[in-house]
Order: structure tokens, then sequence, then C-alpha cells
């Protein structure tokens, strides 16, 4: 259930929130109207640390990412803008179109941008979504 709105600001937590959103002081998504926004999600532990498995964290990512979604009373079917950041795009690309193919269902897909960085906090890959989910 989303949380009631605090500086004009209508925050969504999962249940299961982890060490991150605390630590670097970020919610993990923020509704305004049918838009969700969602925060970059990463294959995190509950504690926050990273998945050291690269197919794994990737994984975890989107299940973070879902868990996010479904306290919005959402899905990945909901999402229509997806950002992804990767270390290293050339040698884990073929990894994530695998994992990213078993997680986002048939087509009409989102868009989605992929972007190469230098530095994800220890992690090696992250989800950045924004959902359209109506009120309901």
């Amino acid at each position: 259930m989303p949380n009631p709105p605090t500086s004009g600001r209508d925050a969504i937590f999962p249940a299961d929130r982890h060490a991150l959103y605390d630590l670097h002081q970020y919610s993990p998504a923020i509704r305004a109207g049918d838009l969700l926004f969602v925060s970059g999600q990463v294959g995190s532990r509950a504690d926050g640390s990273p998945e050291p498995d690269f197919a794994k964290q990737v994984k975890l990512a989107f299940t973070n990412l879902k868990a996010v979604l479904a306290a919005a009373g959402g899905s990945f079917d909901d999402v229509v803008d997806v950002t992804s950041f990767h270390t290293d795009p050339e040698q884990q690309l073929e990894t994530v179109m695998a994992i990213r193919a078993a997680e986002i269902g048939a087509a009409p897909w989102p868009t989605w941008t992929a972007v190469g960085v230098t530095w994800l906090a220890g992690f090696d890959f992250e989800l950045k979504v924004v959902a359209r989910i109506p009120s309901r």
C-alpha cells in the first residue's frame, strides 16, 4: 500500500525494503497522478550488499523492481519506459538480454535505453523505469 504523501511526494516502498533506501536517502518510487517514477533498482540483498554473481544480480534487480511496482499496485505490464545501466555492456549484454526476455513479457514492449557507465556504487547493473498505473 502506498505511503501517505509527505512534502508533496507520494513515496512508494515495497514490503521488504532493503537497506539502500535509507543508506543513500531515496525513495524507491514516487507516484505523480497515474505515473510512477521508479528509482534505479539494483541486485541488492536485503542488507544492501551487491549479489556477486552477475546473472543473479540482474535477476535480483528485476525482482526488486517488481516488488516496487507491486507496492504501487502495478506490474511490469504497466512499465512504459526503461533505462538500464551497465558497467561493461559488451560483456554483459548477452546475459542481460536473456534474463530480460524472460522478465518483460510479450510485445508490445516498453521503450528501453541501455547506458554504459563506469560506476554503480559496487553494482554492475541497474534498472530505472517509468510506469503508468491508473488509480484504482
